[in-house]
């Protein structure tokens, strides 16, 4: 894996004193030092319950380009993610004149004959035309238009997966009964730990309708509005890692800060709803420390190498070992550059 200019000097003691700074509503967590992964610096923690968030720190490398997230994209109507009837395939067409769109894995797009979640980072370019784009259901039953939604498109991308197991099975096993089992224990999950049902009469087996109901959101917004301000004034940070109970689950960095900081909410949702699935009643956990990130980092770096040309321009590399995955995704119009890399803890 290439290897990044970090800041240096004065300029990282500087970000990371920010940094340590403990935003109102945030637990407070011993200061640690900045801490080097290869050439990314790692800085934190901030913790709120059972959640801690580093900050991975680097230059923007995109040198002035920029992508429409998905859900930007849905909302200014320049993509269109068509129902195809197959449930593991999908097309999205970018129908603007000069803008590309970059689609994460994990994204869940809501509507058609049922909700899916993309498979694979993926961009879009201008006057796309229809493309196809693996997925997979992420509820089960439901084979029509859900009350005033269309069946033939989908209308929002405001969540993505969340579980780790949940998001291995779509990612890393490509396994639809797999991703059903994990939405099913998810709810479950969630159920238990608000105390109250999350399951929507629409369509109760829908993993969308039970990260929007109001016993999730209600415990979900007490994490993001302690630690979504974590990034702010910090043009530096280019991505994130999370710990749950002490233990390092993932962690994601981006080409540049501007395409962070617009996927940032959606990140830390996804982190926050599982951090509210694991909530240990005790409070009792081992603290996380940024040590924890940087060797997940090296570890995934060394893996077994494979590539996946996913399109034409878009390549995913995967490394794996017994105890990590990193997916790296490149956009080879844009001078191969690494647009995103995803590291994920599996033990």
């Amino acid at each position: 894996m290439n290897a990044y200019c970090a800041m240096k000097g004065k300029g990282v003691l500087a970000a990371a004193a920010v940094g340590l700074v403990l935003l109102a509503g945030a637990t407070a967590a011993p200061p640690q030092p900045p801490i080097k992964a290869g050439d990314y610096t790692i800085t934190g923690p901030y913790g709120y319950r059972d959640l801690t968030v580093f900050l991975i720190r680097g230059p923007d490398r995109l040198q002035g380009k920029s992508y429409l997230t998905l859900q930007e994209a849905l909302e200014k109507k320049i993509v269109i993610v068509h129902e195809t009837g197959n449930v593991s395939e999908l097309s999205v067409e970018n129908v603007s004149r000069d803008q590309d769109v970059y689609i994460q894995s994990g994204d869940i797009v809501k509507g058609g004959r049922q909700d899916r979640t993309i498979a694979m980072d993926f961009i879009v370019p201008p006057h796309s035309g229809k493309m196809p784009i693996n997925a997979f259901c992420v509820e089960h039953g439901r084979w029509q238009a859900r009350g005033g939604e269309a069946a033939s498109h989908f209308g929002s991308s405001e969540n993505s997966l969340s579980g780790r197991e949940l998001r291995l099975a779509a990612k890393r096993q490509a396994d639809q009964s797999a991703v059903w089992q994990e939405v099913t224990t998810n709810q479950a999950k969630l159920a238990v730990a608000v105390s109250q049902p999350v399951t929507d009469a629409r369509s109760p087996s829908s993993f969308e309708l039970s990260l929007e109901s109001k016993p999730v959101q209600d415990h979900v917004n007490d994490y993001v509005q302690s630690l979504q301000k974590t990034i702010d004034g910090q043009n530096d940070v280019i991505g994130y890692a999370f710990a749950i109970n002490g233990k390092i689950n993932s962690a994601d960095i981006y080409a540049s800060h501007e395409l962070f900081a617009k996927l940032w909410p959606k990140l830390l949702r996804s982190s926050a709803v599982e951090a509210v699935a694991d909530l240990r009643k005790d409070g009792t956990s081992a603290a996380a420390r940024a040590d924890d990130v940087r060797a997940c980092i090296l570890d995934s770096q060394a893996g077994k190498r494979s590539e996946k040309d996913v399109t034409p321009r878009v390549q995913v590399v995967t490394q794996e070992t017994d105890r990590n995955v990193v997916f790296v995704t490149r956009d080879r119009e844009a001078g191969d550059s690494v647009v995103h890399e995803n590291y994920v803890n599996k033990k």
